[in-house]
């Protein structure tokens, strides 16, 4: 149990944490309990059960078969963390800095778009709460609200990133380029179901008419987003000719990109989501790109892909010393936040677990996912001896070999 007397939490640049665990036990005498269970296939199956089916199959699907998701939840396995005893971790810390911005923990929001499938709040809620813990929050070009009110919800000084570059009038921090989403990848589930939110009510979106050049085209399309009879034909020209166009984007436009983005927003770093080789990576270093994120989509884009943390491990004993390296793609708690710093991330986002919260449970059930992830983070770091983040590196990871992993079900949270 984390003590509330603790003498050194004053030491502390963040909150210990770990109390949250003791909230929730003292709450039934109180009559209070939490929303939901945190454990990822629980809360998986909790938000298949509030969820509406398109929202459900939309935040649920892989591509193909699913083989890259698998892949990703078993690369975790091979890595079993080495415990510390007799180590003082009363002062440990979980305040890391990214990109110039001091935040409470190594963990971050990824991008996620068309929120408002999930939660009527949409990206507000998670934008709020990520605000409220002082982590970084990245908003998809695939939003359901506009840039503008995402800040607000995010509040002055968080640290928060879009994934394209107009956001830098929004005090958004970085601009982080998804490169591996041109178009979707095959998603049987949701291709059965014609299961896509944008040729649906959703339409555009707050984000996409709140663009002013998207509003020129509209105009000249002579569409109006305000017709209910022109509402998904607005949706379809937002889509697909802005977010997933289906057009390459190569690394000689790279260049451009950065430039632009820094030149609009004084400077502020740039960095690509999606890169999962070492050739990419190093080109990525080439270029001089501020920070790379390690992902595979989290298995929803290419099928029978290499896993993320398995790419992972090459990429930070080829660049790891050269660029900023972030991760993302099969993290469902704290001791996979551990495994992945340990191999040489400096930063990891999360995806599916907030996404399953905000259908679960709103802002409510955000906050209580991420607030449970940071006490799950801060006791693990108690319980195993590893007071500095600085200490989680490749020694405290005993690895099994490669194999052949098949899952036992094919629900896997």
């Amino acid at each position: 149990m984390s003590n509330p007397n603790n003498a050194n939490i004053q030491e502390r640049s963040t909150p210990q944490w770990g109390l949250y665990q003791r909230e929730l036990f003292w709450g039934p005498n109180e009559g209070k309990h939490p929303p939901f269970n945190t454990d990822p296939d629980k809360l998986r199956a909790t938000a298949k059960e509030r969820l509406s089916q398109a929202g459900w199959h939309y935040a649920s699907c892989n591509a193909g078969l699913s083989w890259t998701h698998y892949a990703n939840r078993q690369a975790f396995y091979r890595h079993q963390i080495i415990p510390r005893m007799l180590v003082d971790t009363d002062k440990r810390d979980t305040a890391t800095t990214i990109f110039g911005h001091r935040v409470s923990a190594p963990i971050g929001f990824a991008p996620v778009g068309i929120n408002r499938i999930y939660h009527a709040t949409g990206e507000l809620s998670p934008a709020k709460v990520a605000g409220e813990l002082n982590l970084v929050y990245c908003l998809s070009s695939a939003g359901s609200c506009s840039i503008e009110e995402v800040a607000r919800a995010n509040g002055a000084g968080s640290a928060r990133f879009y994934q394209l570059y107009r956001a830098a009038d929004g005090g958004y921090g970085a601009c982080v380029l998804t490169a591996d989403t041109w178009q979707l990848g095959w998603r049987h589930d949701d291709v059965a179901r014609g299961n896509y939110a944008f040729y649906r009510d959703h339409g555009a979106g707050d984000l996409g008419l709140t663009d002013p050049a998207f509003l020129a085209r509209l105009e000249e399309a002579h569409l109006d987003p305000a017709d209910p009879e022109h509402r998904t034909r607005v949706g379809a020209e937002w889509i697909d000719t802005h977010v997933w166009h289906a057009q390459s984007f190569s690394w000689e436009r790279v260049p451009w990109l950065m430039e632009n983005w820094r030149r609009l927003s004084g400077g502020k770093p740039f960095a690509i989501k999606g890169i999962q080789s070492v050739a990419d990576a190093r080109k990525a270093v080439e270029l001089g790109v501020d920070g790379i994120v390690v992902s595979n989509h989290a298995g929803r884009q290419v099928d029978g892909a290499v896993a993320s943390l398995d790419a992972l491990e090459r990429i930070v004993e080829a660049v790891g010393d050269k660029i900023y390296i972030m991760y993302d793609s099969g993290v469902r708690s704290a001791a996979d936040v551990f495994k992945a710093l340990a191999l040489g991330a400096k930063f990891v986002f999360i995806g599916r677990l907030w996404v399953y919260a905000l259908g679960s449970g709103g802002e409510e059930g955000v906050r209580h996912v991420l607030k449970s992830l940071l006490a799950e983070f801060d006791i693990l770091m108690n319980v195993a001896g590893y007071p500095d983040l600085k200490e989680i590196n490749r020694d405290a990871l005993e690895s099994l070999p490669k194999g052949a992993y098949f899952p036992f079900t094919a629900d896997i949270a």
